[in-house]
């Protein structure tokens, strides 16, 4: 699977350039085996050869004319590499009947999906290490392969893990009070199918890790295109066998992630493996063509959802039952069993209801492992529970604004637990839904959507309220066995000069996370924004911290980044108490300078109070403890997550006679708690909109039955483009977080999750006329043609 020389020093460009010069230095590249005049071990790359096939047992490998290629180092294969890490398992501990069998670095005897890495080439540059993987010759035996999650559990079809004697990899099952009953006496039941698709995570720059192992002294050093460098501390030390304190994580800019660069792959394992085994640099970057193969896919679901409503238009019960393809093993630490539970556990959340029964099961197929992507499962609920109240307020003869208003939970009944066992507090669904209608001119679309009706144009408005957990405290990973860090921290010192410098476990892949971190601290410090800087990114200067994923820059970070300023401010005053001889509840701290409290006038600058601190402590009392260097942490203990919400809205136009959707307008009213950088939360709700239409509308992994990618370029494999996106307008609700004193909770999924639910929810009103859906994502024209074309109340199963 090599590419070309140019693409090939195109994906070198991957990591960033803030690699430290240190670093650089050592890693640079020159001629030959060293680099000149300084003898140090010249960086080396790597490329995979991968199994061609989604099952096949490897009958054998031929390495010789590889090895004897130019600029070629080593071509390890699995029997040389994995026997230096522990394996992978991906099975939490906290859920009873999980399971998966261990995962080895490269595959051995068999491979069970395409894509998966076989042989590691290394070489002194990229393109020789492509060419000369295309030089290793794999004797193949294809074996039937099993890719749909319904077909999954069919006696006939293979098991991907004989070992485990059927392909099912976990089964949980939720019952809340008497559905059967509450479904015997509705007045209408409405019920859907719906196929979620496999898609990715497409972020700008793809995954790629440099591991430097020095043979000397048995430190392995990483600069790695991930959103948490201290997980990935963590593992490089538990499965390589290295101490702690010698493995260094360098996360610097990685051109986003969207959780994709938050999974566990044992190939990015193996790299820092060949590097141990050659004493040398080695460099993976994966191409834009590896990547619909070896990143992590996301969805892959078969849902089924039902909803009993009585004459007067109240949900009284919902059942949901979820099949979904998780790949070929359990995704260590991240499981990939997250997205059916949070599919069954979030629908229904927004509505006031008792009875009710959902199940998932999670079920192992001949394709890629599905890892963490934006929003997880939260979509599946969204979709699910918003496209049945649509379809239930029409069975009753209920506008469907009025109907979600008249099945929210009361607002006096918080804080409350609903039937999936999601604890209800600081919510606004009534206040989001009463902006949302105000600020679409909702009855005036409605009168437009009627009157074009007539004129044989077919536009859909869709409503779609959803909730976002975020910021996932000790008990969500803790009882698995993940050692997943929930905290995070901030390191504080005043500097001599009187700025700040900040150090963070907070990583930022884009979202501007930092700029929020130094507003935090220059605004509780009592300093203008300009004279703070953050550092970010290493896991070996900061405190330990989670890094960047389910919306908790803000909400756990920000809340270590208050408290380190507070402290900090304390330890300023007392100083400058004691320099000035003035009581501290006569200071304050503003822009920069220690201020009297009652005339506002300057009594000392911070950078004369760091001078005294640092360098004329011989002026102070002998007792007095100078602290200008702080460090805090924070972790939600008592916290499963922070629940933020919203509602957002779409406006579409179907061309019935092409297939085609025109998006005509997006709307969200999110509540994300307290804001601290409005500019920045509305453009996370703006590209989370872009994803979550592009799930709708154009994103699939496409497979064959026998379970082969179909389109894995670019050229094939749609995106939403500037030109698709409608004007996206973005309104708040805030409901500060009464856990925390900063009251932020997260708000980088919330964009996908109503986004999703909306647009599927327009379209759908849309084809009201014709009497029909479309459950089967992603809406191509020839899906949306098949919908129009089916007898009245047909459903698509997408299967």
């Amino acid at each position: 699977m090599a590419d070309s020389a140019d693409k090939s020093r195109s994906s070198q460009k991957a990591i960033g350039a803030s690699i430290p010069r240190s670093e650089l230095t050592r890693l640079m590249s020159g001629k030959g085996r060293y680099v000149d005049d300084i003898k140090l071990p010249r960086m080396l790359h790597l490329a995979y050869v991968r199994s061609p096939h989604p099952h096949a047992r490897i009958i054998s490998i031929r390495i010789d004319e590889a090895l004897g290629a130019p600029g070629v180092e080593a071509v390890l294969t699995g029997d040389d590499l994995n026997p230096m890490c522990k394996p992978l398992v991906g099975v939490a501990l906290h859920r009873p009947g999980h399971r998966s069998p261990p995962q080895s670095l490269l595959a051995t005897e068999r491979a069970v999906w395409q894509g998966q890495p076989v042989v590691a080439v290394v070489a002194l540059t990229r393109a020789e290490a492509e060419d000369a993987a295309e030089q290793v010759t794999i004797q193949w035996d294809p074996l039937r392969a099993v890719t749909h999650p319904l077909d999954a559990l069919d006696k006939s079809k293979p098991v991907v893990h004989p070992e485990l004697g059927d392909n099912l990899a976990f089964d949980f099952t939720i019952n809340k009070g008497d559905t059967d009953k509450a479904f015997a006496e509705a007045a209408f039941v409405v019920e859907d199918q719906f196929r979620f698709e496999r898609q990715l995570a497409m972020t700008l720059e793809p995954r790629g890790l440099i591991a430097d192992f020095n043979p000397g002294d048995g430190s392995l050093t990483v600069i790695h295109s991930h959103q948490s460098p201290f997980q990935m501390q963590d593992v490089f030390s538990q499965h390589l066998g290295i101490a702690e304190h010698k493995v260094k994580v360098l996360a610097p800019d990685i051109g986003g992630g969207f959780g994709m660069k938050l999974n566990l792959y044992a190939e990015e394992l193996a790299v820092a493996a060949a590097s141990m085994r050659l004493g040398r640099p080695v460099k993976y970057c994966a191409d834009r063509l590896e990547s619909f193969l070896a990143d992590a896919h996301a969805r892959d679901h078969v849902l089924t959802g039902r909803m009993a409503v009585s004459s007067a238009g109240d949900i009284t019960a919902m059942e949901v039952e979820d099949f979904g393809a998780v790949g070929a093993y359990g995704m260590p630490l991240r499981f990939n069993v997250a997205e059916g539970m949070m599919a069954i556990t979030m629908s229904g959340a927004p509505y006031n209801f008792s009875d009710y029964k959902a199940r998932t099961r999670s079920l192992y197929v001949n394709k890629n492992l599905v890892g963490m992507y934006r929003g997880v499962g939260m979509p599946f609920a969204c979709v699910l529970t918003e496209v049945l109240a649509d379809r239930a307020a029409r069975a009753v003869g209920m506008d469907p604004v009025e109907f979600r208003r008249r099945n929210y939970r009361p607002r006096g009944s918080y804080p409350c637990v609903t039937p999936g066992g999601q604890k209800l507090e600081t919510v606004s669904f009534h206040e989001c839904l009463d902006k949302l209608v105000k600020l679409i001119d909702y009855d005036e679309l409605r009168k437009e959507q009627q009157a074009l009706r007539q004129e044989g144009i077919y536009r859909g408005i869709g409503i779609a309220t959803f909730v976002e957990q975020t910021a996932y405290g000790p008990p969500y990973y803790g009882p698995s066995g993940a050692r997943i860090s929930t905290q995070d921290g901030c390191n504080l010192r005043l500097e001599p000069s009187g700025v700040l410098r900040c150090v963070t476990s907070i990583t930022d892949q884009g979202q501007g996370t930092l700029t929020g971190i130094a507003q935090i601290i220059a605004d509780s410090v009592g300093v203008p924004y300009a004279d703070v800087g953050v550092m970010a990114g290493d896991s070996s200067i900061s405190p330990y911290g989670g890094g960047a994923w389910a919306s908790r820059g803000m909400a756990i970070g920000g809340e270590a980044a208050l408290g380190a300023g507070r402290k900090l401010r304390a330890n300023i005053l007392d100083l400058a108490a004691a320099i000035t001889q003035t009581s501290v509840e006569q200071l304050d701290i503003t822009g920069g300078q220690v201020v009297n409290t009652k005339t506002g006038m300057a009594v000392i600058s911070l950078a004369d109070v760091a001078k005294v601190g640092y360098f004329r402590q011989d002026t102070l009392p002998a007792d007095f403890d100078v602290q200008l260097s702080v460090s805090h942490s924070f972790a939600a203990n008592a916290q499963m997550c922070y629940l933020a919400n919203g509602v957002q809205a779409s406006y579409v136009e179907v061309d019935v006679e092409s297939g085609f959707i025109k998006l005509l307008g997006q709307w969200a009213v999110d509540d994300c708690g307290r804001i601290i950088n409005p500019l920045l939360v509305d453009e996370q709700v703006r590209g989370g909109i872009a994803q979550g239409i592009g799930a709708v509308l154009f994103e699939e992994c496409m497979y064959s039955p026998e379970g082969y990618l179909q389109n894995g370029t670019l050229v094939d494999y749609l995106v939403p483009m500037a030109g698709d996106l409608p004007d996206i307008f973005v309104e708040h609700v805030e409901t500060p977080e009464t856990a925390t004193e900063l009251g932020a909770k997260g708000v980088g999924e919330a964009g996908l999750i109503g986004a999703m639910g909306a647009v599927w929810v327009s379209v759908n009103d849309a084809l009201v006329p014709f009497e029909t859906v479309i459950t089967h994502q992603p809406f191509s024209p020839e899906r949306i043609l098949d919908a129009i074309s089916r007898s009245p109340g047909a459903l698509n199963t997408g299967h």
